[in-house]
């Protein structure tokens, strides 16, 4: 008797700390849906003020300095890759604090950001032009041939900057100094650049209003062609025809903006569509996990601490505790993504043992699946600065995943590759695919393919966008392909490699 009175003491004991751990998961997943429900109406409003004051600034609408440097980051691997340059342009207004002093400050900010608006208009699609603060700015010019590409652009924002600018009944005239640096020529960082091309700037104001500079151009073909072609810049008197093309061009930018508006009310109006659709599904998975743990905790009840059936009802409330569990970490991994506190333990880390650990991880998934799994990739040296949990967290989710959406008896592999300047992780299935309008957003919160809902247990998709936040908080890319339905899916996740600098700090 006493005996069994010891083995049922022992049986309610871990009855008691199963339904402790089910209390406090099933406590976190109520607080959180709570939370969201109390936050829907004003996460996209939220989201877009906190996406201007983090990636915009808010006089000229430029992109700050810190998505200036994200973009430098990723046409700086493609230039590599493709054998092109880039240029970083620094732009002065001249003697723009006497307009502040004798037009006032709301005339100069108006000139400022008609100032935006031109150099947007002077650059193509693919560069970027930031505000630096005050009346200087920054112009990342991607995918040159050449030098005299950066210089004909130059010439084309100095003349587009020398035209009068009509500001309610007063008309500013401006010029501008401009210094150029180049990439890969003058450095491989985007912020030795930008130091670089301010020098040059100044050396081109001391030349007078209107001059551009390489960085140490001395006598270069190029530098003497940029200081010909400022000289004929036009400053003063600029015939009818100039201002009418400048106010056409002025009006076409106003246009562009009343449509982009309406895009962007669109967008937000999709996004609270999806947040209330997300509701309804997150209350769905919440449900079918608690299905079984409580006809679970009702058939324990009953049972002996020798009952054969104890052991099966066990795992099942433990597996039910880990899916719920793995629910709470990926929202809260997006809601830190997307609040900005998502934070990395950087190091430098072992891209193989990464791999290794992450393979671990998702192999009970692919063996249940009875999956043939491939791997192929370096066992050491390719080393790159990040948190070694989030890196292994990338690799097993991708891993996870195309488990899930490949039926039973197919095939999975990872490869890992490394050039001079990043590594590279590609993660293949022969699963369900992904269709042609489903590809440009898989990476979206809550996105999921028509056809994928509910394969194979598959429940929210967030996954994905959970992968996409940390590559990025990374300084890497993650991209996704596929053929259509039915034919397979592919990941590749791009990583730059630990600076040389760095290869003598504790390896992971």
């Amino acid at each position: 008797m006493s005996t069994g009175g010891r083995d049922r003491s022992g049986v309610d004991a871990r009855t008691t700390r199963v339904l402790e751990s089910l209390r406090d998961v099933n406590e976190q997943l109520v607080l959180a849906v709570v939370d969201a429900q109390q936050q829907r109406e004003e996460a996209q409003g939220a989201l877009q003020r906190a996406t201007r004051i983090a990636e915009h600034d808010t006089l000229t609408g430029l992109p700050s300095r810190t998505l200036l440097l994200d973009r430098f980051t990723q046409a700086a691997a493609l230039a590599r890759r493709h054998g092109r340059r880039l240029a970083v342009l620094f732009l002065d207004l001249n003697e723009f604090k006497q307009v502040n002093d004798e037009l006032g400050h709301t005339v100069g900010d108006a000139a400022l950001r008609l100032v935006a608006q031109a150099l947007s208009a002077s650059v193509r699609t693919a560069d970027t032009v930031s505000r630096q603060g005050g009346d200087e700015f920054v112009v990342l010019l991607t995918d040159l041939l050449s030098a005299d590409d950066a210089a004909d652009i130059a010439t084309k924002i100095c003349r587009t900057l020398a035209l009068p600018m009509h500001i309610g009944d007063r008309v500013v005239s401006l010029t501008a100094s401009c210094g150029i640096s180049l990439f890969p020529d003058h450095s491989l960082e985007a912020g030795e650049l930008i130091d670089l091309a301010d020098a040059a700037m100044y050396d081109a104001k001391r030349r007078g209003d209107g001059h551009v500079a390489f960085h140490s151009d001395g006598m270069t073909p190029v530098g003497q062609r940029l200081r010909q072609e400022s000289a004929r810049v036009p400053r003063r008197g600029v015939d009818d025809d100039e201002q009418h093309a400048a106010l056409r061009e002025a009006n076409e930018q106003l246009v562009l903006a009343a449509l982009t508006a309406q895009d962007l009310q669109a967008d937000a109006e999709h996004a609270q569509r999806r947040q209330t659709e997300f509701m309804a599904i997150l209350a769905h998975e919440l449900r079918t996990p608690l299905a079984p743990m409580r006809n679970v905790s009702a058939l324990l009840e009953r049972l002996t601490a020798d009952d054969p059936m104890l052991p099966r009802l066990q795992a099942i409330i433990e597996r039910q505790v880990d899916h719920m569990a793995r629910l709470v970490d990926d929202l809260l991994d997006v809601s830190r993504a997307i609040t900005g506190k998502l934070r990395l333990r950087l190091e430098v880390v072992s891209m193989a043992a990464v791999s290794q650990e992450a393979m671990l991880a998702a192999q009970p998934g692919i063996d249940s699946r009875r999956q043939t799994f491939t791997f192929e990739g370096p066992t050491q040296g390719v080393m790159v600065l990040g948190d070694p949990l989030r890196l292994v967290q990338v690799v097993a989710n991708l891993l996870d995943n195309a488990s899930k959406y490949t039926p039973a008896g197919g095939t999975l592999s990872l490869t890992v590759r490394a050039d001079e300047y990043e590594v590279t992780l590609t993660v293949v299935d022969s699963g369900i695919g992904i269709t042609a309008a489903a590809l440009p957003g898989v990476f979206g919160l809550f996105a999921q393919d028509v056809h994928a809902v509910g394969y194979n247990g598959v429940g929210l998709g967030i996954g994905l966008t959970v992968v996409h936040e940390l590559v990025q908080a990374h300084g890497g890319t993650v991209t996704a392909h596929s053929r259509g339905a039915t034919l397979g899916s592919q990941f590749v996740v791009t990583l730059p490699l630990v600076p040389r600098t760095l290869m003598d700090a504790p390896i992971a």
